[in-house]
């Protein structure tokens, strides 16, 4: 299963989740802002080196996303792919637009990109919620082997006592993950994992392909 987190890097909270990480041995999807990868380098470097995915998730964040035109689609995600590619030599091989929303526009764009659109399976609301249980028990309800994670290190809600949300809720939840035998690994090991799989089952087997 995947564990994403969006709209980062954040100075105050991303170096803290890393260490988190760490801590379990996970590995995860940090889909994140362009702007931001220009204006915290270092955060975002960081996030590569320790073994994570970076991926793209626009160059603003524009709330009017799903509004733009082709053009201004095509700026959004070209220039999140030059800054993060820029900043870190990696090129994102995900997209995941802002809030979720999208329109008829965004498909070509990241075709010409060649990027491919993920979503997620489960949210735990973390940029509303304080209340780390409530978030926590969203996430872990009924949670499959597939399933695809979104929390927030950037807009991240805050606890009642000032802290972001997700630095509580992800060492619980990476407990809760070994406790149901689940490891967390990157977008793109889970993609290649599963397309590895498809190419080892034998074509007469009828399992689709």
């Amino acid at each position: 299963m995947a564990i994403t987190i969006d709209d980062g890097p954040e100075p105050e909270v991303t170096g803290r989740v890393l260490d988190v990480l760490d801590e379990h041995g996970a590995q995860a999807t940090f889909f994140c802002i362009g702007e931001r990868v220009e204006r915290h380098p270092a955060l975002a470097r960081s996030i590569v080196a320790r073994g994570h995915e970076i991926g793209n998730h626009s160059y603003r964040h524009r709330m009017s996303f799903s509004l733009l035109g082709p053009r201004g689609i095509a700026c959004e995600v070209v220039r999140a792919q030059q800054a993060i590619g820029a900043v870190t030599g990696e090129v994102p091989r995900f997209f995941r637009a802002p809030a979720g929303l999208r329109n008829p526009f965004l498909e070509p764009a990241l075709t010409r990109a060649n990027l491919q659109l993920v979503s997620w399976t489960r949210r735990g609301f973390d940029t509303v919620y304080g209340s780390a249980g409530r978030v926590l028990g969203s996430l872990t309800r009924g949670l499959q082997g597939d399933d695809i994670l979104l929390l927030h290190d950037g807009h991240a809600a805050r606890t009642p006592s000032g802290a972001p949300v997700i630095l509580e809720v992800l060492p619980a939840l990476l407990r809760a993950l070994t406790q149901a035998r689940l490891a967390p690994i990157t977008l793109r090991a889970a993609l290649d994992r599963s397309v590895a799989v498809s190419a080892a089952v034998p074509a007469a087997s009828g399992v689709p392909r």
